[in-house]
């Protein structure tokens, strides 16, 4: 019964911040209400407009478009940046804190910053590139589709790639020194041993960590909303976006609250596949 009472906080805290609102969500879905005097009951209408259109699969393939390079990029990063932190260099610790600087700043301040890096008019890129002879006029990185969509993945790669490198190098630490030692007596080579040994040692952190950094980014908004707000035309509209438009400029929030719960059943799924195809740790 003791035991009971140490876990109740955080049964309280998951119930009120993850289940009550997943809930209600949920049940938001099967109206058309404006949350205050409205609430009419169209049961699955919202779930078959989202499927009989198809640019509710267009958001959800251009998310999955950005999720996948976004993540690809934090993991070449983050791992190479895990192995250098890993060795015994002096003065490794000043490197650690300034490379986790990028996940410590909040989204927001991130988001104005590279804002104005790509500025076309006073942007530090586009004078950088003009002075060395690279560009001849200024580029409006965010104003054109065929920039934009590149510019927000670079931006949530820097932003994000700190976490994959801490976690990435946790589990470096965990591994036992005696495990490499015995590899170099038996004639590993420094390749064989990352091969054999250091990454099946590793392979439990790196799938929470790839299940983790797919569906933080799958969802993701804030930086996205600062920098384009979807555009230029759709060509940043991830699914995120979309949702917040529907909700809060089109006040239409039981078809917004059918789409998250789709989003939601998109991220498990996803994250049930990784469990799958790399395994848990628990075989």
């Amino acid at each position: 019964m003791r035991g009971l009472w140490f876990i109740m906080p955080a049964v309280v805290t998951l119930l009120l911040l993850i289940t009550y609102p997943l809930i209600y969500g949920a049940y938001i879905s099967f109206f058309d209400t404006n949350l205050i005097t409205k609430w009419n009951f169209v049961g699955l209408k919202h779930y078959v407009n989202i499927f009989s259109n198809t640019e509710f699969v267009e958001r959800i393939l251009l998310t999955l478009h950005y999720t996948f390079w976004v993540v690809v990029g934090h993991f070449v990063i983050g791992t190479g940046l895990a192995l250098i932190l890993n060795m015994k260099l002096k003065g490794i610790t000043v490197f650690r804190v300034i490379l986790i600087l990028p996940w410590l700043f909040p989204e927001v301040v991130v988001g104005l910053l590279w804002k104005w890096l790509f500025n076309p008019l006073y942007g530090l890129f586009n004078a950088v590139l003009m002075k060395v002879g690279l560009i001849d006029d200024p580029v409006s990185w965010l104003g054109d589709e065929k920039t934009a969509f590149a510019a927000v993945i670079v931006v949530s790669i820097w932003k994000g790639f700190p976490m994959v490198m801490m976690l990435l190098l946790a589990g470096l630490q965990s591994i036992p020194e005696d495990i490499y030692e015995a590899a170099r007596i038996d004639g590993c080579t420094r390749s064989a041993a990352f091969r054999y040994v250091t990454l099946p040692a590793l392979m439990p952190v790196m799938v929470v960590t790839l299940i983790l950094d797919t569906v933080w980014w799958f969802k993701h908004f804030t930086m996205i909303w600062i920098l384009t707000q979807g555009g230029p035309g759709n060509a940043t509209n991830v699914v995120s976006i979309d949702i917040f438009k529907q909700a809060f400029e089109f006040f239409n929030f039981g078809k917004a609250s059918a789409m998250a719960i789709l989003v939601f059943f998109v991220c498990w799924l996803m994250g049930y596949g990784y469990r799958r195809l790399f395994g848990n740790g628990d075989d």
